[in-house]
Order: C-alpha cells, then structure tokens, then sequence
C-alpha cells in the first residue's frame, strides 16, 4: 500500500464488564464494553474464540444475526445465548 489514512483516533473512557456464562448448549467468557463510539451499541467480545460484534437488543434479538456474529451453527444454542444478552446488555 502506497499511501495509508488514518480515519479516527480517538480516546474515550469506557466501562466493561466481564462475564461467564454457561447454558444448556455451551459456556461464553465475554467482556461487554459500553462506550458511546457505537451510537448506544455494546461491544461483546467472546473471549474464547475472538468473536466480537456490536450489539443492541434488537441485534441480541435477531437469532440469524447471532448465529453469524458468534459461528453459532445450533439454533438452541443461539436462542439460548440470545436470551442472556437481552437480559446482560
């Protein structure tokens, strides 16, 4: 790459909050980080495997979007997992 642009660079103080969760189907390590950078969304990194993805109720109510944002391939499993974010986030 010849030239590069750096398109933000900001500093904010945020909070996290980390939780183990284990269900019927599986166990998340998360960390669930509220910063106004993403319009009211939480970031929810799943620790154990990297996966983050940026997240409302709405988001943690849409099963597909789950599915796909965590490589969830059982839909129990999601829906499961789906239920602890609406009542975590």
């Amino acid at each position: 790459m010849d030239q590069s642009f750096v398109l933000y660079d900001e500093i904010e103080s945020t909070s996290t909050r980390f939780v183990g969760y284990a269900g019927d189907y599986a166990r998340f390590d998360l960390a669930i980080t509220t910063t106004s950078h993403f319009y009211g969304k939480k970031l929810v990194c799943d620790i154990q495997s990297g996966r983050t993805a940026i997240m409302n109720d709405a988001d943690a109510a849409n099963i597909p979007y789950v599915m796909h944002a965590f490589q969830i391939q059982d839909e129990n499993e999601a829906r499961e997992f789906s239920e602890f974010l609406l009542a975590n986030l």
